[in-house]
């Protein structure tokens, strides 16, 4: 029979080729998948990881969309990770994204018409600012009152929602769009748009942002005494009390810090690729980012690289969907088996397998 017996130190190896196995794991489900539902297995996975690079019917669109669409993801799952290593789970990045989003967007419609340098800056610290307070709403609950940080956090995303559909039918609604629901768009305002600093690149102001956070966190992990305290909170929980660790200033550390990050994404988001506050603004990225975490390993330079990965499948998947027809859901399912398989290998890591009788004792 099939045994797992207790690795006495994590297998490093293994560390470093489970996200590989994940994905190749994924493809096969994901080919079985779109087998099912009477589609070419071959054409789709070629559909999704290859074309939108090396097509060049259409790569010259689907590059500059990596960046575009990985952007989010890193910065979001940069700062997720932060909180993941200590142990705290801020599951609710999407509604602080959302909150970003809002809170920067309201500061620059605020100040239309007026031309001025100073008005994007603004939008920036004010998108950092709403979504580290959303987080720090699970932050001083927890710290407070013990609460648990992943259903206040996830909870708080539903309301975010609420709050940006009030906000695009309301008091953020363009005046002058016929009633109809959604904010003025800043491409027509150019002292608060997000435009590309090269053109037809896809590098915007947020690109560079997710850059600056994945040193800044590699950094911090490596050169800081809070990257010190975050790594041992997470693997020896009762050795960082006796160390001098403080669980609160951690957990509120953590989950703002990612809060804010979070809230970059959103505002980099709508003032830019999406160009408005609309009801069906955030797409998930908030989510998604959990699985660019663990599919990086935490490190931050592994986020670059699987924020890089997912935003393929984004755009990979809007391609199979438009050429070959393959299903919206399916297409998320797919995204979702690299969490699935990067967990279920991931056991390899604590974990050998062995063949043979069971030991009685």
């Amino acid at each position: 029979m099939i045994v797992l017996e207790k690795r006495p130190q994590p297998s490093k190896l293994w560390t470093a080729i489970t996200p590989v196995f994940a994905v190749v794991a994924t493809m096969i489900a994901g080919g079985i998948m779109f087998a099912l539902l009477g589609k070419d297995p071959f054409e789709a996975i070629r559909t999704i990881f290859w074309d939108p690079l090396f097509n060049e019917q259409f790569a010259a669109f689907s590059r500059p969309q990596l960046l575009v669409k990985a952007a989010p993801l890193i910065l979001i799952a940069t700062g997720l990770a932060m909180g993941f290593r200590a142990g705290v789970w801020n599951i609710g990045a999407e509604g602080q994204y959302i909150i970003g989003a809002l809170s920067g967007a309201a500061v620059g419609l605020a100040f239309y018409p007026t031309e001025s340098i100073f008005i994007f800056p603004l939008m920036v610290l004010a998108g950092a600012l709403g979504g580290f307070l959303w987080a720090m709403i699970p932050g001083l609950l927890k710290v407070k009152f013990h609460t648990n940080e992943i259903l206040v956090s996830l909870l708080l995303v539903y309301v975010a929602e609420f709050i940006l559909a009030s906000m695009a039918l309301g008091a953020l609604r363009n005046p002058e769009g016929n009633g109809f629901p959604g904010s003025r768009n800043f491409k027509d305002y150019p002292s608060a748009f997000n435009a590309e600093l090269l053109p037809n690149t896809g590098l915007h102001w947020g690109v560079v942002a997710a850059i600056i956070a994945v040193i800044f966190a590699y950094v911090l992990f490596s050169k800081h005494m809070m990257g010190f305290h975050i790594r041992l909170a997470g693997q020896a929980p009762k050795a960082a009390r006796f160390g001098g660790v403080e669980p609160a200033r951690l957990i509120l550390f953590c989950l703002g810090t990612s809060g804010a990050l979070a809230g970059l994404a959103g505002l980099f988001e709508v003032s830019g690729p999406a160009g408005q506050v609309s009801i069906d603004f955030n797409v998930g990225y908030g989510f998604t980012a959990i699985i660019v975490a663990f599919l990086g390993r935490l490190n931050p330079f592994g986020i670059l690289l699987a924020g890089l990965l997912m935003a393929l499948t984004y755009i990979g998947g809007e391609l199979a969907s438009f050429m070959l027809g393959v299903p919206t859901a399916a297409i998320q399912a797919f995204q979702g088996m690299l969490l699935f398989f990067l967990l279920a290998v991931d056991v390899l890591t604590n974990y050998r397998i062995r063949f043979g009788k069971r030991k009685v004792a």
